[in-house]
């Protein structure tokens, strides 16, 4: 079933306004094809561009990829290395097509600890688009959803606001994400069945939607496959069970019932 079968047979709030991904995969990918794992996150990398193009064409409005997490410093120096050269790359062929193709990208997350040249990168690219009003694209390197959480409690102490004026639309507007939708849908390549400290916060009534497909191969049926599976269900907010509300069990998602 494809995404335009999809809203044709659903109303077209099925189509998700913001998809999170955390694109999960790379070295087992290289290391299937007897490649280094650089290989595999250069094949990752340019895979973004492509599923980009598809969720864009399909309607989303915001994207948010995990990209390097605040826990990824502990992977081997070399490959660490590697992954900054990736992103180096990734942002100096990519960004003029993004904002040819008004593309707004924004980022989670710190980037102190990036190299100079990197983060310097980084804020041109921001500074390109920002004014790009098609879809956003969110990436999240550096980023973990713990500490994004601390960052805003520290924020709102310094601020000197009472406790009791402490809620959650206060919060959320302290978050990296603030402004931006939570996210709808968050999709997770590899087969792996859990959120490695991603959006925690914002994803606590996300669709969860879990692909043995590693991510270099997540390609355009994937994202039809990711976008009908979503249109299927019914979302429930916290509804209690049996109530007219209550989505569809699928095999393919994670659901916390």
């Amino acid at each position: 079933m494809t995404a335009t079968a999809a809203t044709t047979a659903h109303e077209p709030a099925a189509i998700p306004r913001h998809v999170a991904i955390i694109m999960d995969g790379n070295g087992r990918w290289a290391e299937a094809r007897g490649k280094s794992r650089q290989s595999g996150h250069r094949a990752g990398t340019e895979n973004i561009r492509r599923v980009i193009a598809q969720f864009a064409q399909r309607g989303v409005g915001y994207l948010t990829l995990y990209a390097f997490s605040t826990e990824n410093w502990s992977r081997p120096a070399g490959e660490v290395r590697a992954l900054m050269k990736v992103l180096a790359l990734a942002l100096r062929k990519e960004v003029k097509n993004l904002h040819k193709n008004n593309i707004r990208l924004l980022h989670f997350g710190h980037l102190d600890a990036l190299p100079d040249d990197l983060r310097a990168q980084v804020l041109e690219a921001l500074d390109l688009t920002a004014a790009n009003t098609g879809m956003t694209v969110c990436v999240a390197f550096n980023y973990g959803g713990r500490d994004d959480i601390v960052q805003a409690i520290r924020r709102i102490i310094t601020s000197g606001v009472p406790a009791d004026a402490v809620d959650e639309a206060l919060v959320s507007s302290n978050l990296f994400t603030a402004g931006i939708p939570d996210p709808d849908l968050v999709i997770r390549t590899a087969g792996e069945l859990r959120l490695s400290n991603f959006l925690i916060w914002q994803a606590s009534y996300s669709e969860l939607y879990a692909t043995p497909v590693l991510w270099p191969d997540f390609d355009a049926e994937q994202v039809d496959l990711a976008l009908s599976d979503y249109a299927r269900r019914t979302r429930k907010f916290g509804a209690v069970q049996g109530s007219p509300n209550r989505r569809r069990r699928r095999s393919t998602s994670i659901d916390g019932g």
